[in-house]
């Protein structure tokens, strides 16, 4: 699908096409509803009075088919909240809900209307209209036409064509990278298995990235027996992946580390067979890391910053770490493992001292889709944050509300790592049901060296099915992209 920005006086719309326009709460008609109402003869007004349920809220729709006095195929109005308070997320949502009314009604040009709009929210508008047209269907062969979506252009309709395209560049780059990371967590694990992982962040060079990529044997020179430990029972090789951006001139890096477990069986601690299959989900966080690795070197941030992915694939065999088992990780200290399925955090305690050992990180921000617990905790609408910094919390909070990636601190209370005390190893590698994110954030506290840092447990956001968010399509949601290419832009570009 394609994106265009068009002037307001441009002329007629598409015959073969459909328009959207705003109407706000309590009937109050935008301008460009305004005029439509008044090319139809009051058609839209009469619509809108003949739907008492229609308000103007978000999410709200009125369609009318083959409007007498346009040329468009569908008129459709869409509600957009207070007058007031237009624009920003509420331009996204209604680009996206406008998309999602008409994407399957056969027609290939969907206009959406912001005149007298900032430039800005003209190109929030294309951004909601972009991300709610992914759609991952690559392995669709027999699809029947009418259930693939018939919109080849979105025009968004603006008073400053030039402004409002320079206002979308940067966003632009978010909507690939966003896809990116969609694309990673759709892909199924037998295609996605982490050396082919690896081969597609190397692509990324492209954009200008440095990518390394270690594998088991430099692992083990290393000593990450914590990471290698989860593989071993996979015929597929664990994989680090090292990214790095260079546009910061010589500030000190911001390191970002995802827990990439492209399969997760549970291991010899197996999980029921139902449901697993969405276990190729496992890589959520690392998906979100790569993602914004994506945008931060196609919208040239001023920056530098890391990427760290721990890739494995969590499988049960012969040679599969057991209950019971100790391993040493790279920091020296050892793990008793009492849950395989307890695996993410094992990935993460290599990854995060390497991170710090290497780099020297002004600080480190860990995405994991690690624990059922924070489900139970926050539902599916937010990613739970645990951090050792106070700074570093506030700055996530506020790109979590600016970007609308919601997350919620919970606590690190000392009093719960007796819950991960072992009785033959340095630390256990879980601590029961009881506060089960708490522990497993501990757990990782660990391994981070006393360098600021911040744990997002995104279990429960990294997957939408069903999706109730115009801008997210049911399945993979690249949660984090958005909300730390925010944080980085507001308050650590140089």
């Amino acid at each position: 699908m394609r994106i265009e920005f068009v002037a307001s006086d441009a002329g007629k719309s598409p015959s073969d096409g459909a328009a959207a326009v705003m109407v706000f709460e309590n009937g109050h008609l935008s301008t460009a509803a305004e005029a439509m109402d008044k090319a139809t003869s009051g058609a839209l007004a009469r619509a809108l009075a003949a739907a008492p349920r229609f308000t103007g809220k978000p999410g709200q729709t009125v369609e009318i088919v083959a409007p007498a006095g346009l040329d468009v195929q569908r008129l459709l109005a869409v509600g957009a909240g207070p007058a007031d308070g237009w624009g920003g997320d509420t331009a996204e949502r209604f680009a996206a809900q406008a998309y999602g009314a008409v994407k399957l009604s056969g027609a290939k040009v969907l206009q959406v209307f912001t005149p007298g709009a900032r430039a800005e929210d003209s190109a929030r508008a294309a951004f909601g209209a972009a991300l709610a047209a992914y759609r991952f269907d690559k392995y669709l062969t027999t699809e029947k036409p009418e259930k693939k979506p018939s919109i080849e252009v979105v025009q968004v309709i603006t008073d400053d064509v030039a402004a409002a395209e320079a206002a979308f560049a940067p966003l632009k780059a978010l909507a690939e990278a966003v896809y990116f990371s969609r694309d990673l967590v759709s892909e199924p694990p037998n295609v996605l298995f982490p050396a082919e992982y690896a081969r597609r962040i190397k692509d990324l060079e492209s954009l200008g990235l440095e990518v390394e990529v270690l594998g088991e044997a430099e692992m083990a020179k290393l000593g990450m027996g914590s990471l290698l430990g989860v593989g071993q029972g996979s015929i597929r090789d664990s994989q680090l992946v090292v990214i790095q951006w260079k546009n910061g001139g010589d500030s000190q890096p911001i390191a970002f580390v995802g827990k990439g477990v492209t399969f997760d069986t549970g291991g010899i601690s197996i999980k029921p067979a139902d449901g697993m299959e969405d276990m190729k989900w496992d890589m959520g966080g690392s998906a979100a890391v790569a993602g914004l690795m994506h945008v931060l070197a196609g919208r040239k941030a001023k920056v530098n910053a890391i990427g760290i992915l721990g890739l494995v694939e969590n499988m049960p065999d012969g040679n599969a770490q057991r209950p019971g088992d100790v391993v040493t990780s790279m920091s020296g200290q050892t793990i008793e493992i009492i849950n395989t399925d307890a695996e993410g955090r094992l990935v993460l305690a290599d990854a995060l001292w390497y991170c710090q050992d290497r780099f020297k990180p002004r600080f480190m921000v860990d995405l994991a889709t690690l624990t059922g617990a924070i489900i139970i905790s926050l539902g599916n609408d937010y990613a739970g944050l645990f951090s050792n910094d106070d700074t570093l919390s506030e700055n996530l909070l506020a790109a979590s509300k600016a970007s609308g990636e919601t997350l919620w601190r919970m606590p690190l209370p000392d009093a719960y790592n007796k819950q991960i005390e072992s009785m033959i190893a340095d630390v256990k590698n879980t601590g029961g049901r009881p506060g089960g994110s708490i522990t497993a954030a501990l757990f990782l506290q660990k391994f981070v060296n006393g360098v600021p840092w911040a744990h997002l447990d995104i279990a429960g956001t990294a997957w939408k099915k069903p999706s109730t968010v115009p801008t997210i399509p049911d399945g993979a949601v690249g949660f984090g992209v958005r909300l730390l290419n925010q944080m980085v832009a507001d308050k650590y570009e140089v």
